[in-house]
């Protein structure tokens, strides 16, 4: 499943604005969603986490073009088959991370699998190139 295209433009906080020196004001920045494109309205993206302690992540969530919200959310507690920690939320409305692809990630390995094959076997065609 491809991850949501989402983005969300974060105003720098207010402390930050306050802090910069004359004339040098943060800019904002983005965030892209990282669930799977098939969940509910509610975006989320993980912007830092405080030391793996349950609710210690800090995510942003927004709705379409709305503000955006910072809240600390727990860690999905599911395990791959090879007992790799699902990096999303606990009680996220789409896929697990394993089940996530990036599409622009994809499209920039095939373009480099592409240009340097002997990198990238498991891209080759069945005529070795």
């Amino acid at each position: 499943m491809n991850q949501c295209t989402a983005v969300a433009l974060l105003p720098p906080p207010d402390h930050l604005v306050a802090l910069s020196p004359a004339g040098h004001r943060p800019e904002a920045g983005h965030v892209l969603c990282e669930l799977g494109g098939d969940h509910d309205s509610q975006h989320a993206a993980m912007l830092w986490d405080e030391g793996g302690r349950p609710g210690s992540a800090v995510w942003v969530r927004w709705k379409g073009s709305g503000l955006a919200e910072l809240t600390p959310l727990s860690w999905c507690p599911v395990l791959d088959p090879r007992d790799e920690a699902c990096e999303l939320f606990a009680a996220h409305p789409s896929a697990h991370s394993w089940g996530i692809t990036d599409p622009t990630d994809k499209a920039i390995t095939l373009v480099l699998a592409h240009r340097h094959t002997h990198l990238f076997p498991e891209y080759r065609d069945e005529d070795g190139s």
